[in-house]
């Protein structure tokens, strides 16, 4: 399955541009995000899906508004920072939209989805496992890309021993942040294949987004 994304410069920068301040800018955003999130709740409604597989996509698409309106208003500092935040809430909306057939947690310091770490080295853990004794692997988000990756400061994901399609049963990833500052944020998005002899045969993304405290 596509993993649906905002694109190579994601939502905001077009209309970031025209900002006329960065309150003004946030308000926007905020209202972008709860407007897009009832397209994806109407992907739902086209999808006919049982009660509870219902509730559980619905619920995960309106956990990111509330979480993105938290984060725009208290955690972006600049409207690169609001651009961040809002584009990793459409990529969460889209992965929520999409479901999650096989288990899969990605967490920073434990916590995943919306984290806190320190400048430096912060580790990424993978765990995911698929069904019926299929196999579990890291895989691309793009042909160029490993990780989908936006953030205020120069950062990066170590790719060193990671040829190929590692095994994501247990797989400890390395986000570099030695050169964030106090406030800064950082999103990005692992995905994982589920494999059967060798051949995928569905893939999810998991994004993350993290403040630097």
């Amino acid at each position: 399955m596509a993993l649906p994304m905002a694109g190579p410069g994601g939502y905001g920068d077009e209309c970031s541009e025209r900002a006329s301040s960065l309150e003004d800018y946030k308000v926007t955003c905020i209202r972008f995000v709860r407007d897009i999130s009832a397209d994806y709740l109407a992907w739902v409604d086209r999808y006919a899906l049982p009660a509870g597989e219902d509730a559980l996509r619905r619920e995960g698409i309106t956990s990111v508004v509330g979480r993105a309106d938290e984060w725009i208003s208290r955690v972006a500092r600049s409207i690169r920072g609001v651009d961040v935040v809002m584009n990793d809430a459409i990529q969460k909306m889209a992965e929520a939209t999409a479901g999650r057939p096989f288990p899969i947690e990605v967490t920073v310091g434990g916590v995943p989805a919306y984290a806190r770490a320190r400048p430096g080295a912060v580790e990424v853990r993978l765990r995911a496992g698929g069904r019926g004794g299929r196999a579990a692997a890291l895989g691309r988000h793009s042909r160029d890309e490993r990780f989908r990756l936006e953030s205020t400061f120069p950062a990066s994901i170590s790719e060193g021993g990671l040829a190929g399609s590692p095994d994501a049963s247990d797989l400890a990833l390395r986000l570099d942040a030695s050169r964030a500052s106090h406030g800064d944020v950082v999103s990005f998005t692992v995905v994982v294949q589920e494999t059967e002899a060798g051949e995928e045969t569905d893939r999810r993304g998991v994004s993350t987004i993290v403040h630097i405290a």
